[in-house]
């Protein structure tokens, strides 16, 4: 048995309502920060269901992107930890994230019953501005996944890409300063395995904290990882704040985005991605696309290059998940064209701009059908080669 793409932890379920005014406090506006065991609501199982019912909850971290590339057509398996409970077994929470994701034909079957800790829940608070909301994560059963445990599915299902997700929000995963999930994503290119893992902002006020230069812990453990990685997109912000953590102090303010976004892509693969040869795509998403720069199996790096979003969207938009669709665009570009990929001869460009299709079309879509908006790969295609016109 062969799978497309094995998405792998970072189960939650976002609840998303105007009155949790606790979210604010805790997070600030636009604010995304690791809630704390003490912190979590004291939310009945009853009451997280009749929220469910209500439509004020969506299957959130892999439960974003793992739709969306099924949705396109590919073979999607994921392995996550969800909560036990009386909901068949699982969790309030739980049993909607599973009954979601089987739904959009994902298999299921890797899912881990954690005894003691619920599932992942992420409290938004509704912004009636559409500004990025404040948010605030419960890791839960995440924060206690074990790599070993999913090694056994990798042999089974045989997967052609990777997907773990994130870097930073798992106690367990992240230990050893990040070595043990390093080492896990080495033994999974071992198996012949393309490698993304996504990172994420954790922090109160963003500016707040580029602005102060200050380093964050959480970031460095991308030291050991990004080494192994085959693919690596983050947001600008979050760029700056590994910069900050990772690299030599720079002055942000007295250059221009695209100068800072060119200098941290070609000094990123500088210190990370200098050795074996093989292809690799490191690259910053903004609002009006992505930059990006490339490493071929010979050695060649490319200089740092704009790919300008050919599906800006207007209006009133929901960013949450824009990078999570982004990356299920550029992955189902890539699982498509594997081999050119593994060759260097892929049309990076274009598995960028597939990146933006899909974030263009998820951000733009009603909350309640999110991952309707994305067909199958076909006709997305047709739309990128129409978009080119």
């Amino acid at each position: 048995m062969t799978i497309d793409v094995f998405i792998l932890n970072t189960a939650v379920v976002d609840f998303r309502r105007d009155d949790f005014d606790f979210v604010t406090t805790l997070a600030g506006q636009g604010g995304l920060v690791k809630g704390s065991h003490a912190d979590l609501p004291a939310y009945s199982q009853s009451r997280l269901q009749e929220w469910i019912k209500e439509g004020c909850a969506a299957p959130g971290g892999l439960g974003n992107s793992a739709p969306l590339l099924a949705k396109a057509g590919l073979e999607v398996a994921v392995g996550v930890s969800l909560g036990k409970g009386d909901f068949q077994g699982l969790d309030a929470p739980g049993r909607y994230f599973h009954e979601v994701l089987v739904s959009c034909g994902i298999d299921m079957t890797p899912t881990v019953i954690h005894p003691r800790l619920p599932t992942g829940q992420t409290f938004i608070q509704s912004t009636a501005s559409g500004d990025r909301p404040g948010i605030v994560y419960f890791p839960n059963a995440n924060d206690d996944y074990d790599l070993n445990d999913i090694k056994p599915a990798i042999k089974r299902l045989k997967p052609k890409i990777i997907y773990y997700m994130y870097s930073g929000l798992s106690r367990r995963a992240d230990a050893e300063g990040g070595r043990i999930l390093a080492d896990f994503i080495h033994w999974c290119r071992q198996q012949n395995i393309v490698t993304l893992v996504d990172s994420h902002t954790l922090t109160g006020n963003p500016q707040q904290i580029i602005a102060s230069g200050s380093e964050i812990d959480d970031y460095r453990l991308l030291q050991p990882l990004l080494p192994e990685l085959d693919l690596f997109f983050t947001s600008y912000d979050e760029a700056i704040m590994i910069a900050n953590t990772l690299l030599p102090k720079r002055e942000w303010v007295v250059h221009s985005d695209t100068e800072n976004i060119r200098h941290l892509l070609s000094s990123l693969t500088k210190k990370y991605w200098q050795r074996e040869n093989r292809t690799r795509l490191l690259g910053i998403t903004s609002t009006s696309g992505a930059h990006a720069i490339h490493r071929l199996p010979d050695g060649t790096i490319s200089d740092p290059y704009e790919v300008q979003s050919r599906f800006i969207q207007k209006g009133k938009l929901n960013l949450v998940g824009a990078g999570d669709s982004f990356r299920a665009g550029l992955l189902t570009y890539v699982c498509h064209n594997l081999a050119q990929f593994k060759s260097g001869k892929i049309d990076f460009k274009e598995a960028i701009q597939m990146g933006n299709l899909f974030a263009a079309r998820y951000i733009s879509s009603p909350l309640k059908n999110r991952h309707d908006c994305i067909d199958p790969y076909y006709k997305m295609e047709a739309l990128l080669d129409q978009s080119r016109s």
